[in-house]
C-alpha cells in the first residue's frame, strides 16, 4: 500500500509549510502536486522543491494539464524534472483559463499520455478516474482508452464511501488505483461537491472533522486490505489535525 498527500502548491512558502506537516507523517510515500492557474507556482516547479525538500523520504508527482502542452515540441519541464528526481506524473485536461492571459494548445489526454510515454518510457504515467463525470460503462471505457494509451494507474475523484470504492474495485480487476480521500467540513462545501462533481455521500455523513477521521481509517483499511493505495487531499484542515494519529 502506498499513501499519497496532495498539497495545493499556492507559493513557496506555503507549500513548505505544507511539506514541514507532511514530515511528520511516517507513511506518506508521496507528494502529489496539482497545477492551479489562480497560483503563480507551477505543479512541476513545486514538484522540484517536493523533492529537494524530502529528499528520499517522499516522491513527488505533479499534474500535468494537457490543455497547456504544446505536442509540437518536447515538454519543456522534462529535462528539469529529469534532474530533480521526478519520474512520476498524473495528466489532466485541466480546467479552462479564465482570462486572457495564459494560452491553451487544446491537446487531449491521450495524446499528453503518448507524447510523455514516448519521450520517457520508464516513467510512471497516472490518470484520473472520475466515478461521478458519467455511467460505469462511459467512464470504464474513457479509462480502457487511457490504458490503452500508456497509462501505469489512475488517481480518483475523493470517494466518500468505501462501499462505492469496492465496486469500482470490483469494475477494475488488476488495474493499480489510487483511491481519493478529501475533507468537506462545511455545508456550503458539501453542496459545492454535489453541485460541482456530482459526488455522491452517504447516509449518515457529517461535514466535521471526527467524521472525516473516522473514514480516512475505513479508507486506509480498505487500501490494505485489498492491497491498493489511497491518497488524501486536505482541504481547509490541517494536515496533521486530521492525519496525525492516522499516519504520523
Amino acid at each position: 500500500m502506498r499513501v499519497v498527500v496532495e498539497l495545493v502548491p499556492r507559493d513557496l512558502p506555503a507549500l513548505e509549510a505544507q511539506l514541514g506537516e507532511v514530515a511528520r507523517l511516517s507513511r506518506v510515500a508521496a507528494v502529489n502536486v496539482p497545477d492551479l492557474l489562480r497560483f503563480d507556482l507551477r505543479a512541476w516547479q513545486a514538484a522540484i522543491e517536493v523533492r529537494r525538500a524530502g529528499g528520499e523520504r517522499w516522491r513527488a508527482i505533479p499534474h500535468v494539464r494537457a490543455m497547456d502542452v504544446d505536442l509540437r515540441r518536447p515538454w519543456a519541464p522534462l529535462a528539469a524534472l529529469d534532474a530533480a528526481g521526478v519520474d512520476e506524473v498524473l495528466v489532466v485536461t485541466g480546467d479552462p483559463p479564465t482570462d486572457m492571459r495564459h494560452d491553451v494548445t487544446g491537446a487531449g489526454v491521450l495524446d499528453v499520455i503518448r507524447m510523455i510515454r514516448r519521450e520517457r518510457p520508464a516513467w510512471r504515467i497516472y490518470a484520473a478516474l472520475d466515478p461521478y463525470r458519467s455511467g460505469f460503462a462511459a467512464e470504464r471505457e474513457y479509462l480502457q482508452r487511457k490504458l490503452d494509451a500508456g497509462v501505469d494507474a489512475f488517481f480518483t475523484q475523493p470517494f466518500f464511501d468505501v462501499r462505492l470504492m469496492d465496486v469500482w474495485r470490483e469494475l477494475l480487476p488488476g488495474v493499480p488505483v489510487y483511491w481519493g480521500v478529501t475533507s468537506v467540513t462545511s455545508e456550503r462545501s458539501r453542496r459545492y461537491w454535489l453541485t460541482r462533481n456530482r459526488a455522491v455521500f452517504p447516509a449518515g455523513f457529517a461535514p466535521t472533522l471526527a467524521w472525516h477521521r473516522r473514514f480516512a481509517g475505513e479508507a486506509l483499511d480498505f487500501a490494505a486490505r485489498h492491497d491498493t493505495n489511497v491518497y488524501f487531499m486536505p482541504i481547509r484542515v490541517g494536515i496533521e489535525s486530521w492525519l496525525g494519529e492516522l499516519l504520523g
